[in-house]
């Protein structure tokens, strides 16, 4: 068995190429639902964010199983024209480390932003919830998650640490000086657009619009926050009083395109417009740029702002970095562990069976001894079975996930003539 990973993030690839390979929760859905339709792959979770697209697998040798696990990873993606060159692939304890480092907002686009370890925690429940994961990854899981919760609870990474929305709002702050009386038009009434509504009235600006297909989601959020909710059809009525536009709808599509936003100019009289697109895959046509007025930020364009934010945390970094280390030393410990376990128990039971066997057997042909001296004959079975072993357990375990494992596995049942449950 091998554990592997497959994947590509904002640090490899732009937003113009990440946007082709986000999965949506139905995909991955499906996807987990008919794992065994990919030979080899044995358990998976897939692990889709605005600034990652991964698939953590175990399969039964990566290299006859490679290309399943491209196909499972491509089919949910929905097949989009790819170059080899866009994924990164690690194995064993280099996926190991990758998922503690994810886990532990390490590898965030925000350093210590705190949302990534929720959606590690939802991907893992979503595989778990579908039958796509076994001991390997319910293991590997759980400790990722353990060790996120640890980063965050032992360091100070998370001290001042912002969100996309956050930065998107600081990214306006940069562009325009102070926000105060600028007027906000947000795409979007998720968790994300939220975020953003709180920051953006947090720094005192003016009035705030909500425009949302769904014109009920968008009242919903107005009313918590403080805003005007406007039904997608009718933002027209509102761009000429508007400063800045910040999208993240998560839409299949441009919501955003240059002939709507050639009428909000017309309409604005070729006012200055900011845009800040958050949304992966993109709400706005990149191609808006070229019309007079208009400036877009898409969120690879807030790593600026973010590398500003995020001298001190650098600091809380290191010592993360060396949590990280430690779990993970332990995790490969476990992990290595795990595929000579059935014989390390089986060799463990046999001997315990003819340990107690033979020790019953002393006490029929002893009836003379007081149960402190069997107490004696007893302990000192336990300590001789413990010293047999010793060697032949920890030669396997040290063989495991080595070129010699089959081998010594081989001799051990041979050997013992063990009758393995596997």
């Amino acid at each position: 068995m091998d554990l592997v990973i497959l994947g590509l993030n904002h640090k490899t690839v732009p937003v113009a190429i990440r946007e082709r390979f986000t999965m949506t929760p139905d995909a991955i859905h499906q996807g987990l639902q008919h794992l065994d339709d990919y030979g080899g792959l044995r358990e998976a979770v897939v692990l889709s964010t605005c600034n990652r697209s991964e698939v953590y697998a175990v399969v039964d040798d990566i290299r006859d199983n490679e290309q399943a696990l491209r196909d499972f990873f491509l089919d949910l993606a929905g097949r989009p024209a790819y170059d080899p060159a866009y994924f990164y692939s690690y194995t064993g304890k280099a996926c190991i480390h990758h998922l503690f480092t994810v886990a532990a907002s390490l590898d965030s686009l925000v350093l210590g932003e705190g949302q990534i370890l929720s959606q590690v925690k939802q991907a893992y429940v979503m595989a778990h919830e579908n039958g796509a994961t076994s001991a390997i990854l319910n293991m590997l899981f759980q400790q990722a998650i353990a060790t996120g919760k640890r980063v965050r609870t032992e360091t100070h990474i998370a001290y001042n640490a912002v969100s996309v929305s956050y930065t998107a709002v600081q990214m306006a702050e940069k562009s325009l000086g102070s926000l105060s009386g600028r007027n906000l038009l947000l795409y979007g009434a998720g968790q994300m657009a939220r975020l953003t509504a709180q920051n953006f009235l947090g720094k005192g600006a003016g009035k705030l619009y909500i425009v949302n297909r769904h014109l009920d989601r968008a009242q919903e959020l107005a009313a918590d926050v403080g805003g005007q909710a406007v039904h997608y059809k009718e933002v027209q009525s509102v761009v000429s009083d508007v400063d800045i536009i910040i999208a993240s709808t998560g839409a299949p599509h441009y919501v955003i395109t240059v002939p709507r936003l050639q009428r909000f100019q017309e309409l604005r009289q070729g006012r200055p417009l900011l845009i800040i697109d958050i949304a992966v895959p993109r709400d706005a046509d990149p191609a808006i740029t070229q019309i007079p007025g208009v400036t877009l930020y898409n969120i690879d364009d807030l790593q600026e702002v973010v590398h500003d934010n995020e001298a001190t945390r650098q600091r809380e970094a290191i010592a993360a970095s060396y949590i990280v280390d430690e779990a993970v030393d332990t995790m490969i410990e476990r992990y290595q562990y795990l595929s000579v376990r059935p014989v390390v128990l089986s060799l463990s039971q046999q001997a315990e069976r003819t340990r107690r066997h033979f020790v019953k057997r002393a006490r029929n042909k002893l009836p003379e001894l007081t149960d402190d001296q069997f107490r004696v004959v007893e302990n000192l079975s336990h300590i001789l079975v413990r010293k047999i072993l010793r060697a032949p357990l920890r030669r396997t375990v040290e063989a495991a996930n080595t070129p010699d494992e089959d081998r010594v596995v081989r001799e051990l049942r041979n050997v013992f003539n063990l009758d393995i449950k596997e």
